[in-house]
């Protein structure tokens, strides 16, 4: 049974998991949005949510955090320069899911996860 457990796993050990959202996190961050499974997407949202409300309060230690977190210091500058200044009076919400169609090759269910 799957009582109290929140979180997808996706097919991945928990390490490899993480790797994963990382990498689809600062992807997005990057491109402001990206085309994946629809599990994905809905797990990666509550990851970038976190880091751009720490980005919001644009110290050092928030900095080094989101570093820490994302693994790539070009996505926390974008955050801290250039998204905690768009989503500054904004107080969640930063992302949308929108369904698409299906994969062709396997017919997984896809969707748009991007930066309102």
């Amino acid at each position: 049974m799957r009582h109290s457990n929140a979180n997808r796993k996706l097919g991945r050990e928990k390490n490899q998991r993480r790797a994963l959202l990382r990498s689809l996190a600062v992807s997005l961050i990057d491109k402001e949005t990206i085309r994946t499974t629809t599990a994905k997407a809905k797990e990666l949202r509550p990851f970038v949510e976190k880091v751009v409300t720490k980005a919001k309060s644009k110290t050092l230690s928030s900095r080094r955090y989101i570093v820490s977190y994302l693994n790539s210091e070009v996505a926390a500058d974008k955050l801290i320069s250039v998204m905690a200044d768009k989503y500054a009076d904004r107080k969640g919400g930063y992302t949308r899911v929108v369904k698409a169609e299906p994969r062709k090759l396997d017919a997984a269910p896809m969707s748009v996860i991007q930066f309102v």
